[in-house]
């Protein structure tokens, strides 16, 4: 199989999971779905890279890879959907891609920890995963956090990861983001 096939294929593979399983909630007025278009529309938006692009649409793959239910949280569960995108997503795209996708919800503790209003501003079901997450950084975590080479795309991720939750707006479909992520496979 040529390599444009391979991108073919896996990108194919990664929609028809969105399709599948995108209608599920995960504690907001919105769909997987939903959050993803918004968090890479809000990212094209402001011109971000293609590649940070591709990771705000793909950020919360993991919570669709997994069989663990729409209301882990509220059983106290954590997927730890971060690490299971990331690295389902790694075996075809690069870190720039696929870090960010595994810091996400670091930077949120990070920022719960750096900016005192930021806690106070995450939607219920945020503060709910952030408990199971272990809370906001301590100090001695995020001297060492600021240290990881992908934290500015992370932490730009994760203010489109909040902002991504409004009911009914208007978005392009996923596969108006198919050329940009099979431009990415590697």
């Amino acid at each position: 199989m040529n390599e444009r096939l391979d991108a073919t294929a896996v990108v194919a593979d990664i929609l028809r999971v969105f399709r599948e399983r995108g209608d599920r909630h995960y504690g907001e007025q919105v769909t997987e779905r939903q959050h993803a278009l918004q968090c890479a529309l809000f990212a094209r938006e402001r011109g971000e890279s293609p590649a940070l692009v591709a990771a705000c649409l793909l950020h919360d793959y993991g919570h669709l890879v997994h069989d663990l239910g729409e209301d882990i949280a509220a059983r106290g569960v954590d997927a730890r959907h971060e690490e299971a995108g990331a690295n389902r997503l790694s075996r075809w795209f690069p870190p720039e891609v696929v870090e960010p996708v595994r810091l996400h919800v670091a930077a949120k503790r990070y920022l719960c920890w750096k900016e005192p209003d930021y806690l106070a501003g995450l939607s219920a079901a945020s503060r709910q995963s952030l408990q199971l997450q272990g809370g906001p950084m301590t100090p001695e975590e995020a001297l060492e956090w600021e240290q990881n080479p992908h934290l500015e795309a992370a932490l730009r991720l994760r203010r489109y990861d909040d902002q991504g939750k409004v009911t009914d707006l208007a978005t392009p479909d996923m596969e108006s983001y198919r050329p940009l992520l099979e431009a990415l496979v590697r």
